[in-house]
């Protein structure tokens, strides 16, 4: 099978991460990396054994023969990049959230689909190995149908020590975490009827909202409560995790701490703790998220190779529905109905 080359392009803090994620499996190639600040690109590129570095972006494209491009850069440059390779025939991988704005988002599917290329946001919360196996509760019957449920993601990490730009944000909680958890809801859940969403800032010194709680109405009716904060002081204090907790006619699923899955049924109650895959370059007090990142790139390399993937453009697009409406239902103190 012939190999798909591609380029990264952003060289930051997740590219040491996405780079040897892609290095996990067979049949891609990375021929070269772009960041406007050279070293930084050069850095990576040593690291990685990348051949090529630019840090001129149109150079990258023009000398370059590419299946498809990864861009790993800050939002406000996504929809310019996105349209860059776009025009240029190039497929598509784009970090969440998907753009800074809803407007901004419709436009970046509009662009590839009139250009005829294959679009993808690099959504990988709901390839967490807890949250797969939550999915595979549900999907089994055990609990029956579901009424209600609750996924948080609370902690005092200090996300700004190794990602700084994110206390400049204007929108902060919602976009950052609010685009992973809410996108969970809807793999777990389906899509919202309808929403309801509070947020506030806590922290000073930041510009934007650090805690957020929204509460969706599903189309089959459950009741799902989204909760976020990088403003709680809890007792663990290790890296944060998305806890779920689901309830149904004949039971319950309960995600816990330390990925402790918990099914409760008249029965009695069953508990397994849910391991990720410990690759040699994950960090393993982040191994949950690292690790899901290249089950992620699976899931895309398969929409690229021409199968199908869960975390399409147009698929994501109702992610930012919920993160755009939230903002909108907070300003505006009513229900959002979709």
């Amino acid at each position: 099978m012939k190999k798909l080359r591609f380029a990264v392009i952003g060289t930051g803090f997740w590219a040491n991460y996405q780079i040897p994620a892609w290095q996990e499996l067979e049949g891609v190639e990375l021929v070269a990396v772009y960041n406007r600040t050279r070293s930084k690109a050069e850095t990576i590129a040593k690291r990685f054994g990348v051949p090529r570095v630019y840090d001129d972006i149109n150079e990258l494209l023009q000398h370059e023969e590419l299946d498809f491009v990864d861009i790993i850069t800050d939002v406000d440059t996504h929809s310019v990049f996105v349209k860059l390779a776009a025009e240029r025939g190039l497929d598509v991988i784009c970090q969440k959230p998907m753009a800074s704005s809803l407007a901004q988002a419709q436009a970046m599917v509009d662009v590839c689909q009139q250009a005829g290329v294959k679009f993808f946001i690099h959504e990988n919360f709901r390839w967490q190995a807890p949250i797969r196996a939550v999915k595979k509760a549900l999907d089994s019957g055990v609990i029956g149908e579901p009424f209600k449920a609750r996924v948080t993601f609370c902690s005092g990490f200090p996300v700004f020590d190794n990602q700084p730009f994110l206390a400049e944000l204007e929108q902060f909680i919602l976009t950052d975490i609010g685009s992973h958890v809410l996108d969970v809801c809807r793999f777990l859940f389906g899509e919202a009827r309808s929403l309801y969403c509070l947020a506030r800032r806590v922290n000073p010194k930041i510009k934007g909202e650090d805690v957020a709680n929204v509460l969706m109405e599903m189309e089959s009716g459950l009741h799902c409560y989204a909760e976020m904060s990088y403003a709680s002081i809890l007792e663990k204090e290790a890296f944060p995790q998305t806890l779920v907790l689901v309830e149904g006619e004949k039971g319950s699923i309960w995600l816990t701490n330390d990925f402790e899955l918990k099914i409760t049924t008249r029965e009695g109650t069953t508990s397994e703790f849910i391991k990720p895959d410990l690759y040699s370059w994950v960090d393993l007090d982040y191994a949950v998220v690292h690790s899901s990142i290249v089950d992620c790139n699976r899931d895309i390399l398969n929409g690229l190779r021409g199968g199908t993937s869960e975390i399409t453009g147009e698929d994501n697009f109702r992610t930012m529905q919920l993160v755009w409406g939230s903002y909108q239902s907070a300003a505006e103190g009513r229900v959002l109905t979709f």
